[in-house]
């Protein structure tokens, strides 16, 4: 069946309730009752949750054959945690296990091991980065994989799409009852937002710290009510993985100059006000966003009502000198904003279902004036792809960017016009992952495109002494400068299906014929 960005989408995998993606409102309005997890009463108070180690909590928990597992990701390239379980797991002989990972990343390649003898036979992640993206788009995983952004994620888990029938969560510290924290320890983090909807949805939560602190360790981010055990490692990650004493500020001229239109058509939107609201990425030119947008900001006397997202170190610059009002926090990107999340009592941790989840009452990313996200592609209808790369294999992740195009009043795209020789601004994307109707303006270093759609921003932005073009302009001029790219050959098997945040099908992934 054709959706409404115009990929088909096989029928095998529709039905059951499973639609075609037929635009980013469609479910507005629809109701349904939240899945509900079994649990185990823990009422003999003489009775400890610390089990020995890895191996007993496991057992304990009941995890059979054809079960699901999940992770979060707050320990980034640093996280040990998913090995080890996975490790544990195929020395036990559990076999044919779904991984539901808030994403997984270049640390997590051991795990293709897993997937190729079929201890790992699926897999829903919002990031699938590295080997294992290779392995998904060889085939090598028995059934195709997920791809959700982290409101789809949580939406999955809160309506029943997915069972977890064990959480596993890594934590900074913990105590004896399962009061667990970003904060401290070895491996401090900031936040475990990710990992909030797991707890409260699992048939079973363990617990995994390497630091073991009295009770009550509080304010928790996951309560003592939701865990089952607690297992204490000698490591639970790398700190020096997990959070960067400084993400890159670039120099590089031409990613300046994409924030300086980025930030020049920010501020000439209606929406740049006293208390407007923001989100930006940890990439350069997003970083250079937000440093950009201070002088403005101070030129006009104007305050920002509140930051959300993946928080870094400009944020906290802005928070401290009183320009930020608060931040809400789902993920921490630097020492700098760990140490704030703990400190500063205007910063808070959220969960992902307050974050971005469509399908609750009300997600923080529907109040969002304005959103910087990257992309791998464009393509002339403002589809943009942030899951496969050029040679059609799985090595993105769409994060928040689905979520946070479809709640922002303006969501800005930036991207270099080529990369390494290959156009980014194109006919078609090889993936849709966030569909044109979300994407309000494209910013390339030779100039910005408005979406059509966009009327009141082409008029509001007709005197900023940007240089506006089409979209197709901006493809033309890649085309000219490295050539129209070589179409990609693919086999019919789908190797992944790409939700859209509401459930429904925006795309698959097959797998290519050759890889490269």
């Amino acid at each position: 069946m054709i959706n409404k960005v115009l990929r088909e989408i096989p029928d095998q995998f529709l039905g059951h309730g499973v639609e075609v993606f037929k635009g980013q409102y469609y479910r507005d309005g629809y109701e349904y009752k939240k899945a509900a997890p079994r649990v185990k009463a823990s009422v003999r108070p003489q009775e400890s949750k610390v089990v020995p180690d890895l191996k007993e909590a496991i057992k304990r928990s009941e995890l059979k054959d054809g079960m699901t597992v999940s992770f979060h990701h707050h320990f980034r390239d640093g996280d040990y945690i998913v090995n080890m379980v996975m490790d544990t797991i195929h020395e036990l002989g559990i076999r044919d296990i779904t991984i539901c990972a808030s994403s997984l990343g270049t640390a997590h390649a051991p795990i293709v091991r897993y997937i190729e003898d079929g201890t790992i036979t699926g897999i829903s992640s919002s990031g699938v980065r590295g080997e294992i993206g290779e392995a998904i788009s060889e085939g090598k995983l028995k059934h195709p994989a997920y791809i959700r952004c982290h409101g789809g994620r949580v939406r999955a888990i809160e309506t029943g799409d997915i069972h977890i029938d064990v959480a596993f969560i890594g934590a900074p510290t913990s105590d004896a009852y399962g009061n667990a924290r970003g904060k401290g320890g070895k491996s401090d983090c900031g936040v475990l937002s990710y990992s909030m909807v797991d707890a409260q949805y699992a048939d079973k939560v363990v617990i995994i710290t390497d630091t073991l602190v009295p009770f009550p360790n509080f304010p928790p981010s996951i309560e003592q009510v939701d865990v089952d055990y607690v297992v204490v490692v000698p490591e639970i990650g790398n700190p020096k993985k997990i959070a960067n004493e400084l993400l890159r500020f670039t120099t590089d001229p031409r990613e300046l100059l994409i924030a300086e239109y980025a930030t020049k058509a920010l501020v000439s939107t209606p929406y740049f006000k006293d208390g407007f609201s923001f989100q930006t990425g940890g990439g350069g030119p997003s970083l250079a966003v937000t440093r950009f947008l201070k002088p403005y900001m101070v030129e006009k006397d104007i305050r920002m009502g509140f930051a959300i997202g993946g928080i870094t170190k400009p944020m906290i610059d802005l928070l401290e000198e009183g320009l930020i009002e608060t931040i809400v926090d789902a993920q921490d990107f630097d020492l700098t904003s760990i140490a704030s999340v703990h400190n500063h009592p205007r910063h808070f941790e959220i969960s992902t279902s307050q974050y971005a989840n469509p399908m609750n009452k009300g997600a923080f990313v529907n109040k969002l004036d304005f959103v910087i996200l990257g992309a791998l592609e464009v393509d002339t209808d403002f589809n943009v792809n942030v899951v496969t790369g050029s040679d059609g294999v799985v090595r993105g992740a769409p994060g928040g960017h689905v979520d946070t195009a479809a709640g922002s009043k303006c969501s800005i795209i930036v991207a270099p016009l080529v990369r390494s020789r290959i156009p980014t601004i194109k006919d078609s994307v090889i993936t849709v992952t966030t569909p044109g109707e979300s994407v309000d303006i494209v910013v390339t270093e030779i100039g910005v495109a408005i979406n059509p759609r966009r009327t009141d921003l082409i008029e509001a932005l007709k005197d900023s002494g940007l240089p506006l073009v089409t979209i197709e302009e901006l493809r033309d001029e890649a085309y000219q400068l490295v050539g129209k790219p070589q179409e990609i050959e693919f086999e019919e098997d789908v190797v992944a299906l790409v939700e859209y945040r509401d459930g429904t099908l925006i795309d698959v992934v097959r797998k290519p014929k050759k890889i490269f």
